[in-house]
């Protein structure tokens, strides 16, 4: 039997090891936040350490680098208590210049170490059906690819350390500029008095179409922001990476700015813990009040 370890059970860690529990594998979980393992189903852990020298392979999914940095670092960190072998697979959405350093200092102690992005949101981690790319050794890959079948249906290996968290910021991205640029859109359409629902097949039976408009605003203009995705904190925060990765390749970053803008809003709006598909509220704010749907509570 392969030993399971996973560090960070919040929005979508916690989602991925109730699938695996679900899937009857026994997981040996750790999170700050008490009751998180149970929740997930999975035998609580004192410590990050404790599950990586207790693992074969260990999971984790933090909010951002310094996160990672601080549990894979260090005399009590998670590479130092890794069993000689072990494969650590970082879910989180990190700095890619981060993570090549993790596989550096991962594999001096024969440590193997894969860098995960995911795509999909809480949905889809529910379903089953979570995109990976995933970066760093293929054989790593293949004797993880069998245990990550419970929470995602599409596996790519992406290319060498650093890969998959290149990928997921390029991914991540497009998904910030689509979100934020049907928002404003979607604001201005009822500002100027035209039924949401007729707006949304003309897009996405035409040029305009794209993820949001086909998966987000349908729900939005009913008054279901789609609750448990990427708040728009991590969203302006995935931005920011991607911003700082394209001038460290000497990419112009001309379309940054908008999507830094709307999210950052919503951050000093009072939007900051809430899903990034609120960020529409927070255009809608600004912009006279306007909410999309007819209910008058405020979403939950």
């Amino acid at each position: 039997m392969t030993a399971i370890g996973f560090i960070g059970l919040g929005n979508m860690g916690g989602r991925m090891a109730r699938r695996l529990t679900d899937a009857g594998v026994v997981v040996l979980g750790h999170d700050p936040r008490a009751g998180a393992a149970e929740e997930a189903g999975a035998t609580p852990a004192s410590s990050a350490a404790q599950v990586a020298a207790a693992s074969d392979i260990v999971f984790f999914s933090l909010p951002d680098s310094h996160i990672v940095e601080a549990v894979a670092l260090g005399e009590d960190g998670v590479i130092a208590a890794a069993r000689d072998g072990t494969v650590l697979v970082d879910l989180s959405t990190s700095s890619p210049s981060s993570t090549r350093r993790l596989h550096g200092l991962a594999a001096e102690r024969g440590v193997a170490y894969l860098d995960a992005g995911i795509s999909g949101g809480a949905a889809a981690a529910e379903a089953g059906r979570l995109t990976l790319m995933v970066g760093g050794d293929a054989a790593a890959l293949d004797r993880v690819r069998p245990h990550v079948a419970p929470f995602a249906s599409n596996v790519f290996h992406v290319g060498g350390p650093g890969a998959g968290h290149t990928t997921k910021l390029l991914n991540n991205f497009l998904n910030a500029v689509a979100l934020s640029a049907t928002a404003e859109v979607m604001v201005a359409a009822k500002k100027a008095g035209l039924d949401l629902a007729t707006v949304l097949d003309v897009l996405n039976n035409s040029s305009g179409v794209n993820f949001a408009t086909l998966n987000r605003f349908p729900k939005i203009i009913q008054g279901d922001y789609l609750k448990g995705g990427l708040t728009n904190t991590l969203m302006l925060k995935d931005v920011a990476l991607y911003a700082e990765l394209v001038a460290e390749l000497g990419v112009a970053g001309l379309n940054a700015a908008g999507p830094i803008a709307s999210f950052g809003l919503a951050r000093q709006l009072g939007y900051a813990e809430q899903i990034s598909n609120t960020v529409v509220d927070a255009i809608g704010d600004i912009s006279g009040g306007v909410r999309l749907h007819d209910r008058t509570e405020e979403p939950t």
